[in-house]
């Protein structure tokens, strides 16, 4: 194989790995507010801005023209600049600050194809006119300009407006070359430099321009300048003096001042290989900092994954307390007391019963057949108090559960701000959430006296069923069901203890003492299932908050796997 084609091979494959570290990096979401997380989202937002207006669409087509990126501070005069290497009046410069307008790429006509389509700054909107837009780029040819060479004029770095600083990083960030423009009163200020540290450590290929400086003054400041430039790891860029001067009518600065610049562009766009030098210079040295960045990033996803995890404890320990609680008061007697016991004593009218549960079965099932036989009213309050019961234990449990769900969820800076940006109040039970406790009370009580009637299909025409009736039966069964752990074995466990005795010889005396077992079983797996569906939903009000935050397991190494890709290839293609 030949240089030539290793080399289209390599470029090929680097192509391939990049598409998918930068769908690696789209995936990787950074919603929840952890330490650091700020830092890496805005390098996240930076590397897939540069990998698609700038990386990508340089690797697939390496000979388009070299752009130049005129950027720098407020009122560096970098449009005068622009229009003066020009030679004409192509991008409008502000005279009120701060000026919103759209950026201008100035070409060779003979170069209009790589710029008319996006090739690069894909985002950006194409127009021919000047536009308040930032939105778009406004697209100027110019014979003036080489073929091969175009001079973009970007918003400046230190704008008041964030949208016009947010674009002209982006814009250097898709530059071939900087062509940094700085003033005597101004070279000194930390952003112009925060912006020149970021292009030496990733070896971008600079130039700096000391714009309106007094005659005076230009060998102090050019080597004060030049002495910065060296500690800060930039010198061997160019640098290159523009005296404080008149413009002309048209607002261009006098030729004289601008030539050696022209000309060094000139000289590039003129001399392929070393334009290509400077492509690939800067290309290689954006390739690297991705790269490097992009594991910054693999840590700060998996803080992300790691906090959701502890958001998702938080709800899941919460809410599975509540049903522990709920299970255990609806199964330890607890709620064989108060109006339930008061309403099933009136319907097996245990007064005298419950001085006797030490006496015979069998005499027992005739007192209780002839206690409950006509009184179906008191069956019905039975269940209407079950319901109640049943219905206050839940939504007190429901209560519980969202409170110590919110108040773990503020002890840290991640959930608070999800609570806050929520828009409802989560630290109490849903609205409507009664309403539903009370439904899923009737459809378990339904439950209920289904089982009885399917288990009862072929008892109907006994003495005893006639006697007691789907709706007592059904009664019985909630009543043991309600005592059903805890050991309840007779009548020393108290009077709830002794009712649920009661109601189960009741219901043996129909059904038998397997079938009740299997009743009750059934009844109380039922119960919990209902329960478990309707704190699911309230659950669901914290986890849906989660799951709509695009935080997903796998992000990290999908983003450490890129990495390390790009750099086995960096390093195989070798130096230069």
């Amino acid at each position: 194989m030949t240089d030539t084609s290793l080399s289209a091979q390599r470029s090929a494959q680097m192509v391939t790995t990049l598409v998918q570290l930068r769908e690696a990096l789209e995936s990787a979401r950074l919603p929840l507010e952890v330490p650091k997380a700020e830092p890496a989202r805005k390098a996240r937002a930076e590397m897939i801005d540069q990998l698609e207006d700038y990386v990508l669409p340089r690797l697939l087509q390496i000979d388009a023209p070299l752009l130049t990126v005129v950027g720098g501070s407020t009122g560096a005069g970098k449009s005068t600049l622009v229009n003066s290497l020009v030679g004409e009046r192509v991008t409008e410069t502000g005279v009120l600050r701060p000026t919103t307008r759209s950026p201008v790429l100035v070409h060779n006509p003979r170069d209009s194809d790589w710029f008319d389509k996006a090739r690069i700054l894909p985002d950006l909107e194409r127009t021919t006119r000047a536009s308040a837009d930032p939105g778009a780029l406004q697209l100027v040819a110019s014979e003036a300009i080489p073929a091969g060479l175009a001079v973009l004029d970007a918003p400046d770095i230190d704008s008041v407006e964030e949208q016009n600083r947010t674009l002209a990083a982006q814009l250097l960030g898709a530059a071939d070359l900087w062509l940094f423009v700085t003033s005597a009163a101004r070279y000194a200020d930390q952003v112009p430099w925060e912006f020149l540290k970021q292009a030496a450590d990733r070896s971008a290929a600079v130039a700096i321009v000391l714009d309106r400086t007094q005659p005076s003054a230009i060998t102090e400041v050019s080597a004060h300048l030049a002495r910065m430039l060296t500690a800060r790891g930039l010198r061997d860029s160019p640098l290159f003096i523009v005296p404080e001067g008149e413009v002309d009518e048209q607002g261009l600065l006098p030729s004289t001042t601008v030539r050696e610049i022209r000309a060094w562009l000139g000289s590039l766009a003129a001399d392929a290989e070393a334009r290509t030098g400077v492509v690939r210079q800067t290309l290689e040295g954006a390739i690297r900092t991705i790269s490097k960045r992009t594991y910054a990033v693999a840590d700060a996803s998996h803080d992300q994954y790691e906090m959701l995890e502890r958001l998702r404890a938080d709800v899941e320990r919460s809410y599975g307390h509540a049903l522990t609680e709920v299970d255990r008061a609806s199964a330890d007697g607890s709620l064989l007391r108060g109006e339930v016991l008061a309403r099933w004593q009136e319907f097996v009218g245990t007064g005298e019963l419950l001085k006797t549960l030490e006496s015979k079965v069998s005499w027992l099932r005739d007192r209780v057949t002839k206690a409950v036989k006509g009184q179906p009213q008191q069956a019905a309050r039975v269940t209407v108090a079950v319901e109640s019961g049943l219905q206050t234990l839940v939504l007190e449990h429901a209560e519980a559960a969202a409170e110590r769900t919110d108040a773990a969820w503020r002890a840290v800076p991640a959930g608070r701000v999800l609570l806050d940006e929520s828009g409802e109040d989560l630290s109490r039970a849903s609205r409507d959430f009664r309403r539903r406790a009370e439904q899923m009370v009737r459809d378990w009580q339904q439950s209920v006296l289904d089982m009885v009637r399917t288990e009862g299909a072929d008892k109907r025409s006994t003495a005893r069923f006639l006697a007691y009736g789907v709706n007592g039966l059904s009664v019985a069964l909630m009543v043991v069901v309600f005592a059903s752990t805890g050991g309840v074995t007779g009548a020393e466990v108290g009077i709830a203890g002794g009712s649920a005795v009661l109601g189960q010889k009741l219901l043996e005396a129909v059904f038998g003492d397997q079938a009740v077992r299997r009743l009750a079983a059934n009844a109380r797996k039922d119960l919990n299932r209902r329960m478990q569906v309707l704190l699911e939903t309230e659950k669901r009000r914290f986890t849906g908050l989660l799951d709509g935050l695009g935080v997903v397991q796998g992000s990290e190494e999908a983003l450490r796997a890129g990495a390390r890709k790009v750099d086995d290839l960096r390093f195989a293609a070798g130096p230069g």
